[in-house]
Order: structure tokens, then C-alpha cells, then sequence
């Protein structure tokens, strides 16, 4: 089972290239922002 990692503000900046940084790692990532249009580009 992979370590999970919970971030928020992951639609743009840090939040975004510290989601695909884990995501590069193989973590599971639950990711959370204010902008739902954004989170699903990342």
C-alpha cells in the first residue's frame, strides 16, 4: 500500500508541483482547493 499525502491549495503554485512531485514518487495524493475548475486540470 502507498504512503498517502494529503495537500491543499493544490490547483496552482507550490500546492500544484508539491501534488506532482508526491504523484512523481508514487504517493497517493488527496488534493483540495478552492477552485474545483483548477484541481481537475492538475
Amino acid at each position: 500500500m502507498a504512503p498517502t499525502v494529503l495537500i491543499t491549495g493544490a490547483s496552482q503554485g507550490i500546492g500544484k508541483a508539491t501534488s506532482l512531485l508526491f504523484a512523481s514518487k508514487g504517493y497517493d495524493i488527496i488534493m483540495a482547493a478552492r477552485t474545483p475548475d483548477r484541481l481537475e486540470d492538475v
